[in-house]
C-alpha cells in the first residue's frame, strides 16, 4: 500500500468514526429527548435568540450534544437520560431575555434568575428526576451560589459555558440542528 493510500485510508477511518459517534449521539438525543424536542413549547424557543445569532433551541440542542461528547471523551459514567433531558431543559425559561420591556420588569437579572424560571417551567410539563433538577437549577454556577451536586450537572455546566462562549464570539458551527 502506498503512502497516499494509507493517508486516504486514515482519513476515511476518521470520517467513519466521527460519523458513527454523531449517529450514536443523535440516537441518544432521540431516545431520551424526543418528547421535549417535539413539544410545542420547546419549538417556541426557536423564536428567541440566546447568544450571538443562535436561538435558545439551537443552544439547548448544542449543550445536550456537547454534554454527551464531553461525558464520552472523559470516560464518565453518567446517566445519559438525565444528562440529555437536563441539558435540553436547562434554558427552558420561555421568554426573550433581550426584550428591554421584560428586562426592566425583571431588573435585568436574567443570568441569576432564569435557572429557577426554567426549572419551574420544566416541572410543570415533565416529570423531572433529582439529577435533572440539579442540572437545570445549577447550570449557571458560579453565578448561582450553589454548585452542582452530581457529575451530570457538572458536565452540562461545562458544556453550557463552552457553547455560550463559542456562540458569543460567533465561532459555533451550528451542530444543534436535529438530524433525522
Amino acid at each position: 500500500m502506498t503512502i497516499a493510500n494509507k493517508i486516504r485510508r486514515r482519513k476515511i477511518d476518521r470520517f467513519q468514526k466521527s460519523f458513527e459517534r454523531y449517529r450514536k449521539i443523535h440516537h441518544l438525543m432521540d431516545k431520551y429527548g424526543s418528547d421535549i424536542i417535539d413539544s410545542d413549547n420547546f419549538k417556541k424557543t426557536k423564536a428567541h435568540i440566546q447568544h450571538g445569532n443562535k436561538t435558545v433551541n439551537e443552544h439547548c440542542m448544542d449543550v445536550a450534544i456537547y454534554s454527551l461528547l464531553l461525558c464520552n471523551s472523559l470516560g464518565l459514567h453518567c446517566n445519559k437520560r438525565d444528562l440529555v433531558r437536563g441539558a435540553l431543559l436547562h434554558d427552558y425559561f420561555l421568554y426573550d431575555w433581550h426584550d428591554k420591556e421584560y428586562l426592566t420588569q425583571r431588573k435585568r437579572l436574567h443570568g441569576f434568575r432564569h435557572p429557577g424560571i426554567a426549572l419551574k417551567n420544566a416541572d410543570k410539563e415533565y416529570e423531572l428526576t433529582d439529577i435533572q433538577r440539579d442540572i437545570i437549577k445549577k447550570h449557571m454556577f458560579p453565578l448561582v451560589p450553589f454548585p452542582p451536586t452530581c457529575k451530570e450537572a457538572w458536565v452540562v455546566t461545562a458544556a453550557d459555558k463552552y457553547c455560550s462562549f463559542m456562540e458569543t464570539v460567533k465561532l459555533h458551527k451550528g451542530h444543534g440542528r436535529r438530524v433525522g
